[in-house]
């Protein structure tokens, strides 16, 4: 096996840093600003900025003279995304529960300590939430991270609970447990002011957990009436015909 990083190209590395930077500073960086992030001279900095807007990776804003990531970026990653199994099983029933349930629904999964909002089928409402594809979240701001947490055998509260003092963490265990009997987690303005989360768990063959199937709406349109008797009874069934295609049964449960 060959030792990491022995064959690497710098140039090639510099690339996909500068696009990671792109990525995080969602288009708001400048040739001097990349240069100083890259530790690279402005030229070379230059020079790398003109490739990949050649390509379409990146496309400078002729205005303020700042740099964000291109199409061509956008449709790489769309095509990476879709390509993944969980994607390309999944969005079927989120395509469902979006037309059924006429709100935006994403496949969400866990990411080191945050959650990752894979993929989302948009909602026809007027009024809708922000388009969340690509942005992570800790865990405990969220339907989706409370759900996956509540259910996963990785620790409880992990490095995002050391800060936290011991009455919040016994009020954490409490909902933990509420959401893992009822296997659904509702949450209000975590991710937002007015905006609401549901999420519930998805498993493969083994019991294990795959992600979340979340949806997001305004709060307005979440009264309890409709979650109790409409959202959460869908978003249960849609996660059960999603665990089966990983070939999960109850009987693993």
């Amino acid at each position: 096996m060959r030792e990491k990083g022995i064959y690497s190209v710098q140039a090639v590395v510099k690339a996909i840093d500068l696009l990671e930077a792109l990525a995080q500073d969602s288009g708001s960086a400048t040739l001097q600003v990349l240069a100083k992030k890259l530790e690279l001279s402005r030229n070379k900095a230059f020079r790398l900025l003109a490739t990949l807007e050649d390509k379409g990776l990146i496309e400078r804003n002729e205005e303020t003279g700042s740099y964000g990531l291109g199409v061509q970026a956008f449709e790489m990653a769309q095509h990476i995304l879709k390509s993944t199994n969980l994607i390309r099983l999944a969005h079927p029933i989120m395509e469902e529960l979006a037309r059924k349930l006429d709100e935006a629904v994403y496949i969400t999964v866990a990411n080191n300590d945050e959650v990752l909002f894979l993929d989302m089928v948009d909602s026809f409402q007027q009024v809708k939430t922000i388009d969340l594809v690509g942005k992570r979240f800790p865990f405990f701001t969220n339907a989706a991270g409370k759900v996956i947490k509540s259910v996963s055998s990785i620790d409880l509260f992990g490095r995002s609970g050391k800060k936290r003092d011991v009455k919040r963490l016994q009020q954490l265990e409490i909902e933990m447990d509420e959401i893992r009997r009822k296997g659904v987690a509702v949450e209000f303005n975590g991710l937002g002011e007015g905006i609401c989360t549901v999420a519930v768990v998805i498993r493969d063959y083994a019991g294990k957990v795959v992600g979340a199937l979340t949806l997001l709406a305004p709060s307005f349109r979440m009264l309890q009436d409709r979650l109790d008797k409409v959202v959460i009874p869908c978003m249960l069934e849609g996660a059960e015909q999603l665990s089966m295609k990983f070939g999960y049964s109850r009987a693993y449960a």
